[in-house]
């Protein structure tokens, strides 16, 4: 399925949830990662990071669709380059 991920945390935990998220997605922007992940992919992703971030203050917007070909992207501006995941 392709996933994109848009989070808004505490500066604190900013270094970890971006390192964590690039293990499995692509950056694309400040705070903004996308990419294709498995279900299970997926699951152990949202697990983690639920053990980075704080529920009460932090969020942390999934979005996905089944196939890549059903979520149209138009980039306005400069595109930044996708940088790879570590895990596939």
């Amino acid at each position: 399925m392709y996933v994109v991920v848009v989070y808004d945390v505490e500066q604190r935990r900013v270094a970890k949830v971006c390192q964590l998220l690039r293990r499995y997605l692509y950056w694309v922007q400040n705070s903004a990662f996308e990419g294709e992940l498995t279900e299970a992919q997926l699951e152990r992703l949202r697990f983690e990071l639920g053990d980075v971030i704080d529920p009460d203050y932090d969020s942390v917007y999934i979005y996905r669709w089944r196939d890549r070909s059903l979520c149209q992207k138009q980039v306005l501006g400069q595109e930044k380059s996708l940088s790879e995941p570590f895990v596939e």
